[in-house]
């Protein structure tokens, strides 16, 4: 309580709160990128205001919360690039932050299957007309992808490299003419501060922001024991457990399957079907009234 850590929550659902954390890890990857001026020996701490932005790998539920706060968020970017090489992944990227909403924003978004490209860097810099992007964050711990990035960074550019390898040994190389002569910064991060907490639960309070991207499982109290023991087996995302309800873990995707035979997937589908699959208040209001209780 004395480092102001019992915070309040006004949201709209609980499964909202519960993302705070993933959700304030975005935003202080946001906060931590930097850029300075020539003369001066400061640095200018966040994304560069109606710059060059590019996502490497953003497709992923962690890469689709990005988007969005690039989108919502209170610095935005006149261009943003995100890439990936899943095609189904970007698809239903584009259909949860549109390029429409992005417009809207004044941002020019792009989705793009890197797959698809001979020349991924020159294809890439063709898209700010040579100058490089301002702004990189690169979601996969991917050697090609950080001399990607590094090829395509800007003057003064700044790489965020949010992903954690597992490996100790990761390496990959950097340009150290282009950080020497363009002044090119690397920033990494891990996890947000109290501050990037309370933006977290501040913007999905005014439902400004949707988290629900992050989740791919549901379950129960008695889902626990399982799932936290096999999670490194168990693919997907986030998985919202609520601890008054006997559900096994179920991801969402089998839902729509699954309301087949059962009526309580049956209605549970009909509510997912109005939100591109994505879990929401509506979808969390219908497990707490119908699902078995504890």
């Amino acid at each position: 309580m004395e480092k102001n850590c019992l915070i309040e929550f006004s949201g709209d659902s609980f499964f909202k709160g519960s993302l705070a954390e993933p959700l304030s890890c975005i935003i202080g990857a946001f906060h931590s990128s930097y850029h300075s001026k020539i003369g001066e020996h400061k640095h200018k701490m966040g994304i560069v205001e109606r710059g060059n932005m590019a996502i490497l790998a953003g497709a992923g539920p962690m890469g689709i919360g990005a988007v969005d706060y690039t989108i919502h968020g209170p610095v935005k970017p006149s261009l943003l690039v995100v890439t990936d090489i899943d095609e189904n992944r970007l698809k239903r990227s584009a259909k949860i932050n549109t390029e429409e909403e992005a417009k809207k924003f004044g941002i020019k978004l792009i989705y793009l299957n890197t797959n698809k490209i001979s020349s991924v860097e020159d294809y890439l810099m063709s898209l700010t007309e040579g100058k490089g992007y301002d702004d990189i964050f690169i979601f996969a711990p991917v050697e090609s992808l950080i001399k990607q990035a590094d090829a395509i960074l800007g003057f003064d550019g700044c790489i965020n490299f949010f992903a954690g390898p597992s490996n100790p040994d990761f390496k990959a190389e950097i340009n150290f003419y282009k950080a020497h002569y363009l002044s090119t910064h690397i920033a990494a991060t891990s996890g947000g501060n109290i501050e990037d907490l309370y933006e977290a639960l501040e913007l999905t309070s005014k439902n400004l922001i949707n988290p629900a991207s992050m989740i791919s499982h549901i379950g129960g109290l008695d889902a626990v024991i399982d799932t936290t023991l096999n999670l490194p087996k168990i693919p997907g995302a986030k998985k919202l457990i609520y601890t008054g309800i006997s559900l096994k873990l179920t991801s969402l995707e089998e839902i729509p399957e699954l309301a087949k035979k059962d009526k309580f997937f049956a209605g549970l589908a009909e509510i997912l079907s109005s939100t591109n699959g994505l879990w929401s208040k509506e979808a969390e209001d219908y497990l707490l009234n119908y699902g078995t209780k504890i």
